[in-house]
């Protein structure tokens, strides 16, 4: 690919800044355009599996995210209320033999914070909100809130569910609200006592509860913090809101007769946000022209398998391997980007509605061995 080309990015998410290093590194012109003022560590955690740790790897980062998060030694499933443990996965040097990269979670601030270094300074520009796109001949133009605007040779949309890039392509559409919400908090560990939860637990309702599950786990190295992110169902959501602060009250009901760790945690808790859920069907397309899609605005999924971060993140290596083979010829390869992509995102995606990951024994080699910076293109 010309290393004169200007590519926008539109979303300093995580797939967004990563899809951005990848290509500075093979020495092209990027400007990643993200609508916040500026960056701030959210309240949530994140987990990284070795599909995604390969590809820390490639944009030189792996070393750091070691030294800060943890690398988990294993993954339990219990149930909701006898506490039995009807899966336990082993992480830790296992899974690192087996797949060649470890599975760690780490504070998703912390995270996207360790990504941003690995742009060159000022590529991410803070404060431009991507209200317009306008495919002329071999430019694409952007058009900003503020009136300004910038052109480009490549626009790549990685600006989330809520896409303005989609729209654009593919007309305004609302995401669907799944009938559930997200509950999230992270709580000094100082808090919890006795009380010594596993590196990664997730607790599984019966039906009765409708599918009501919380995940616990910690976020760092040296154990101060721990994370929990929940799934329960509440009928209706305000599309105004992106989240609200947790009625405590509220979230300890819905966990009503779950195990007396989940109480506890549930008891310490001293603030959580809410979230919807939402999702959307698979899009016709993932490209026009000069301009394409990838992570959640094209594909975007609950999180119940710990794996949307993850599949953006391949989708930024995928897309950088396939215009790197293909050239100035953007149409072939965006079709063969999204020939690469579609099929296991899709599946991902069914796998992550479903809501069953790791709660029995199963092999989840198809997940965590893949390599975006090998995996055989097409």
């Amino acid at each position: 690919m010309n290393s004169e080309l200007r590519i926008a990015v539109v979303g300093a998410g995580l797939g967004g800044i990563v899809v951005g290093a990848l290509l500075q590194q093979r020495g092209h012109d990027v400007r990643i355009y993200e609508q916040a003022p500026a960056f701030a560590r959210l309240g949530a955690g994140i987990n990284l599996g070795p599909n995604v740790m390969k590809v820390m790897r490639a944009i030189g980062v792996e070393r750091r995210l070691l030294d800060t998060g943890l690398r988990a030694k294993t993954w339990l499933s219990r149930d909701w209320d006898t506490g039995e443990v009807t899966f336990e996965y082993v992480m830790g040097d296992v899974a690192e033999a087996r797949f060649g990269a470890c599975y760690m979670v780490i504070h998703r601030g912390d995270f996207h914070e360790i990504l941003i270094e690995a742009v060159s300074p000022g590529t991410i520009e803070f404060g431009r909100q991507m209200t317009e796109l306008e495919q002329n001949g071999s430019v694409v133009r952007l058009g900003f809130e503020d009136g300004s605007r910038e052109d480009a040779d490549i626009v790549i949309g990685a600006d989330g569910i809520n896409s303005r890039a989609r729209e654009i392509l593919l007309g305004p559409e609302l995401a669907k609200y799944t009938g559930y919400v997200a509950h999230r908090s992270i709580i000094p560990a100082s808090l919890l006592g006795d009380f010594k939860p596993a590196d990664i637990t997730k607790w599984w309702s019966d039906d009765a509860h409708g599918d009501t599950h919380i995940v616990v786990y910690y976020l760092d190295r040296h154990y101060q913090e721990i994370y929990f992110v929940t799934g329960v169902p509440e009928p209706d959501w305000d599309f105004g809101l992106s989240y609200v602060d947790a009625d405590l009250d509220e979230l300890r009901s819905a966990f009503t007769g779950f195990h007396p760790e989940v109480q506890h945690l549930l008891e310490i808790c001293p603030a959580a946000t809410k979230w919807p859920l939402l999702d959307r069907d698979p899009l016709p397309l993932w490209s026009q022209g000069r301009i394409v899609l990838l992570g959640d605005a094209c594909h975007p999924m609950k999180p119940h398998m710990g794996q949307g971060a993850a599949v953006a993140i391949e989708d930024a290596a995928i897309l950088v391997r396939c215009l790197e083979r293909n050239g100035a010829d953007f149409a072939t390869a965006f079709k063969l980007y999204e020939n690469s992509r579609k099929d296991r995102a899709s599946l991902i995606q069914e796998h992550s509605r479903r809501n069953k990951w790791l709660r029995y024994p199963m092999d989840p080699d198809w997940v965590f061995r893949y390599d975006a910076m090998e995996e055989k293109l097409g």
